[in-house]
């Protein structure tokens, strides 16, 4: 099957509102990305994937390595991964590209 099409997913915040909720979302999105990489040839991560303010370019956040795998598994398979993270400071979207 052809690697054609692009993915959007935004604001998991994995970590709110607890553990067992944040468990089972990221448990859901990992099924999602696995029906989906066999035909993504990109995807676009947006918004708060974690509910903390995170910005450490070499630090692996503890815990969600259900989603840190598949999405280095994914990368690994030449899917294109960009994370556009955003944050609300003062009503004033902050937005920055990283890859």
């Amino acid at each position: 099957m052809p690697r054609n099409k692009i993915y959007f997913l935004s604001d998991f915040h994995l970590g709110a509102p607890n553990h067992t909720a944040s468990l089972e979302r990221e448990k859901r999105i990992v099924r999602f990305l696995e029906e989906v990489q066999d035909d993504a040839s990109e995807i676009f991560l947006v918004g708060d994937m974690f509910d903390f303010w995170y910005e450490y370019r070499q630090v692996v956040p503890k815990g969600y390595v259900r989603l840190l795998g598949k999405l280095a598994e994914m990368t690994d398979a030449g899917i294109a991964m960009h994370f556009l993270w955003a944050t609300m400071i003062c009503g004033c979207a902050i937005i920055s590209r990283q890859n």
